[in-house]
């Protein structure tokens, strides 16, 4: 039996309070497919921090 530990993913309320930007931006930045990766889990939308990480390096070294 293998044991995969999985990075938790986070929700529109951990990326809003990482970024310091209102749930709503986020929301609008993905309706634009200009903010972080997301995806959608069944309902629930989800990040993956890394990926969060990397797109917000990469909007401060343009």
């Amino acid at each position: 039996m293998t044991t995969v530990a999985a990075r938790p993913l986070w929700t529109v309320d951990d990326v809003s309070a990482y970024l310091g930007v209102p749930v709503e931006t986020l929301y609008a930045w993905r309706k634009k497919r200009t903010g972080p990766p997301s995806g959608r889990v069944g309902k629930y939308l989800r990040y993956d921090p890394e990926q969060v990480r990397t797109w917000f390096h990469d909007q401060c070294t343009n």
